[in-house]
């Protein structure tokens, strides 16, 4: 296989972010063609990466430093749905902005290949120029907006992921001083050779690469810009934030900790860290959101107790003596799940505030008679958010639940029960308002098509893969059979 083809679909998306300037700056009478070159360009990429399974070839490239596995082609699909679903959900705001149209497609673009390299990714370096390449692209689009929320949360995801990108490079050239390399699967073949000589240090690495990789997890203590920038930034760069950056944060930390930080001695320690942090984040998180009367910076600490719950699997995946492919495969299910909800729920929230022009909860009061439609979309979003069946949120709490129960994890997992029952306070509280409450105007909003195909589209899935999850779980447990050694 040639180069080109190694990395053909994230070349397919830096070509149509190519192509969108292109058309910007010399026909800027065809602007309305942008966001569908861009979304040509994502389905390219996806038809890429569906020829590799079709023709099963999967192998690593240039060197190692990149791998053309399952669990990679897993978060490409991934992410490039959760790409397509934010440029669809965009048109219309974009447009109202009426400036610099292709760049923010352009930099949509960047950031998506960014995470397709990420999830790729076996050498340390490779991983920080995909981190990066991903990360200013979404600093940008942070002070995206005009006003003066948008220039803070900008300045503020900058300042701080400056930090936490400091942090992360510590770890790493700790853990390239220790073992003299950076191919993950050959760190963990020299700190296998080399026993718990030096466990204290590397214990001092693994914890400056989870509080850089925390920061784009959202997990505490690493989550302080998240309601303000999810509250600042412009809604469509707050979906694609709430979703791709945290699933790329999954997705690079399992290979890191299961190919170079697996050893069992080491495992021992990560373990208690991930069970501790998956507990504090997941309390905080949802005890903050009950206060907030906004409902971006609402959905922000949310997300910070949904980071919770994807640690709960890691943690299970890492005790030692446990099986590994049930906690690994509740991971990934759970990044699906969790992408179809969150946008499905950001995306409604983009169709109202356009029309309502506020995000506060009390002004989403008797929605159901003045949009059906987003009203039933927003509450079953929230309803799969908390974990109720025919939901995927269902199974994909109910599936990592499990795997922690098997890792003798109980403990957390009743803690993460408590928690469910407190969202389900404010998730189902939003719900209240849009259909119990009177509306303050009659006035109907109405879903331009975009925003209407990509709510249909989420909440499709979430109902499909709600009453139907095998297909979903199969792919996941397909994903992460590479680790299972």
């Amino acid at each position: 296989m040639s180069g080109w083809d190694t990395v053909g679909p994230q070349l397919a998306v830096l070509v149509a972010a190519g192509l969108v300037l292109l058309v910007d700056a010399m026909l800027p009478r065809q602007r309305q063609a942008l966001p569908y070159i861009a979304l040509a360009g994502l389905a390219a990429s996806a038809a890429w990466t569906a020829s590799w399974v079709g023709r099963d070839d999967f192998h690593t490239a240039f060197g190692g430093t990149l791998s053309l596995d399952q669990y990679a082609v897993f978060f490409y699909f991934v992410f490039a749905g959760i790409t397509a679903a934010v440029v669809l959900a965009s048109i219309d705001w974009v447009n109202r902005a009426g400036r610099s149209q292709g760049e923010y497609y352009a930099l949509v673009l960047v950031a998506c290949s960014g995470l397709m390299f990420l999830s790729a990714a076996r050498d340390l370096i490779t991983i920080f120029l995909a981190l990066e390449l991903s990360s200013i692209p979404q600093y940008i689009l942070a002070g995206w907006g005009k006003d003066q929320k948008s220039s803070e949360a900008g300045l503020k995801y900058l300042l701080l992921g400056s930090i936490a990108s400091a942090l992360l490079l510590y770890g790493m050239a700790l853990l390239y001083g220790l073992t003299g390399t950076t191919i993950l699967p050959d760190i963990a073949q020299v700190i296998q050779q080399g026993g718990d000589t030096n466990r204290g240090l590397l214990v001092v690495a693994m914890v400056l690469l989870i509080a850089g990789f925390g920061f784009k997890m959202a997990i505490v203590p690493f989550q302080m810009w998240v309601p303000d920038v999810y509250q600042g930034a412009p809604t469509p760069v707050t979906a694609f934030l709430s979703v791709g950056s945290k699933a790329a944060g999954f997705a690079v930390i399992m290979r890191i900790f299961f190919e170079a930080l697996g050893a069992s001695f080491l495992s021992d320690d990560w373990f208690k860290i991930f069970a501790v942090l998956a507990a504090v984040s997941m309390t905080l998180g949802n005890v903050m959101a009950i206060v907030q009367s906004d409902i971006k910076r609402m959905l922000g600490y949310s997300s910070i107790a949904q980071a919770g719950n994807f640690l709960v699997g890691v943690a299970a995946i890492a005790v030692p003596g446990h099986e590994f492919t049930l906690g690994a495969s509740a991971v990934l299910l759970f990044v699906a799940a969790y992408a179809f909800t969150n946008l499905g729920a950001f995306i409604a929230i983009i169709a109202i505030s356009q029309k309502i022009g506020s995000d506060e909860i009390k002004d989403y009061r008797g929605m159901w008679r003045r949009s059906p439609f987003l009203a039933l979309a927003l509450a079953f979003c929230l309803v799969s958010l908390t974990g109720i069946p025919p939901t995927v949120g269902f199974w994909a709490k109910m599936y990592i639940f499990n795997a922690a129960i098997r890792a003798d994890l109980a403990w957390l997992v009743i803690l993460g029960v408590l928690n469910a029952a407190i969202s389900a306070y404010y998730y189902l509280g939003v719900v209240r308002q849009m259909f119990l409450s009177e509306p303050e105007d009659e006035e109907p909003i109405r879903t331009t098509p975009p925003i209407g195909i990509s709510i249909a589209v989420a909440t499709a899935g979430i109902f499909v893969f709600g009453v139907i999850p095998m297909p979903l779980i199969t792919a996941a447990k397909d994903a992460v059979q590479i680790f299972a050694h």
